[in-house]
């Protein structure tokens, strides 16, 4: 029984079987890139089902380009973001006020929230999952943050999901955007059990068809079909502990680039690529956010992202970061400040500063 009706085409396709709300993203060929419809459609969708007696579950996927997984989401529409955020375009300042109420809600969910992240699991992505009771992994799954190579940071909540990692892990996958795979995020504390991507469609047949006693039944059996995965990149903990517990960027980058091993100089490089601006904008969201729960941590964000595409005009980091990425694909974008080094407090400082008063803050009805 359908919910609502579903165009074939639809963006988000929604079901209730078997006890079970079934979401699927279909937007394969951005990679399931979010855009402000699906934020709303999602809502919409997880709005309905919180008091639909028939639903004793939610589980989310994403449609890959042969069909059901393999790619879960990319993160956001950054094309849309580029084109909004060069014009000044208002529906800019609704997705990230939208996005990060369906960021929330998914960590309030009343329900199990059971997210399928096969695939690419990044950015916007890893906001609609990191709040579900259960997050799996599979053996194809790349995990990231990778926000600071378009001049952004990782926000849906990603001060808050990041800085609860182990150590100082946080701080190395914030700052670098580093890819992992399924054992490293379930060490990192990001996924919760790994399934072989070769079940996930009879997994997801099983929980829409067999009828179970309620949702804690429902992850039971998901829950058995795990398996182990290998975290290939935890081994390297003392190192990441080490350099990026460090106080500022420049000590972290200068200590990476002065080590006698070849992880640390790869760091150190991937850094230099990044936006100098926002990494020192990043290293502060994540150590503030370490002491904030979940709502502060959001409305952070949303300050800091209107800082990112309004507060600085004709500077933003962003817009030129996505312009070199995705829009002109030269890959060689024009930092602002361009050096680690010429980054100074009063340039970022100014991005944790609130453009509301708490009254009238976008996110204030956030508990």
């Amino acid at each position: 029984m359908t919910t609502q009706p579903t165009e074939q085409n639809a963006e988000v396709q929604s079901e209730v079987r078997g006890g079970v709300g079934l979401i699927t993203l279909n937007r394969p060929r951005a990679l399931n890139a979010l855009s402000l419809g699906m934020v709303r459609a999602l809502m919409g969708v997880l709005l309905a089902w919180q008091h639909d007696a028939r639903v004793q579950a939610v589980a989310i996927r994403g449609n890959g380009k042969d069909g059901p997984f393999g790619v879960f989401c990319a993160g956001g529409d950054i094309r849309f973001l580029h084109e909004a955020g060069s014009k000044g375009d208002p529906k800019i300042e609704d997705f990230f006020t939208e996005e990060y109420v369906l960021n929330h809600f998914t960590h309030n969910y009343p329900k199990p929230y059971i997210a399928f992240m096969d695939g690419i699991v990044m950015g916007g992505g890893m906001g609609i999952s990191q709040g579900g009771s259960l997050r799996i992994v599979t053996e194809r799954t790349k995990m990231a943050m990778p926000e600071t190579g378009i001049g952004l940071f990782p926000d849906v909540g990603g001060g808050y999901f990041l800085s609860r990692c182990p150590g100082h892990v946080g701080e190395w996958l914030a700052l670098t955007g580093e890819t992992i795979g399924a054992g490293d995020a379930i060490a990192f504390g990001l996924a919760d059990g790994c399934l072989p991507a070769a079940q996930q469609a009879e997994v997801w047949e099983a929980i829409a068809t067999q009828g179970f006693a309620d949702g804690a039944a429902i992850e039971a059996i998901i829950k058995a079909k795990f398996v182990a995965a290998s975290a290939d990149l935890a081994s390297l903990r003392a190192q990441i502990d080490h350099y990026f517990s460090l106080p500022t960027v420049r000590d972290i980058v200068q200590a990476l680039e002065a080590a006698d091993s070849d992880w640390a100089r790869a760091t150190a490089a991937t850094l230099r690529r990044r936006s100098p601006l926002m990494l020192h904008v990043v290293l502060e969201q994540i150590r503030r956010a370490r002491h904030l729960g979940l709502a502060d941590d959001l409305r952070m964000e949303r300050d800091i992202v209107r800082h990112c595409f309004f507060l600085r005009p004709g500077q933003s980091e962003t817009v030129e970061g996505i312009r070199a990425l995705a829009i002109d694909k030269d890959q060689q974008p024009r930092w602002n400040p361009p050096r680690i080094e010429d980054v100074t407090p009063e340039m970022w400082q100014p991005f944790f500063e609130s453009p509301w008063p708490t009254w009238a803050h976008p996110l204030r009805m956030l508990s």
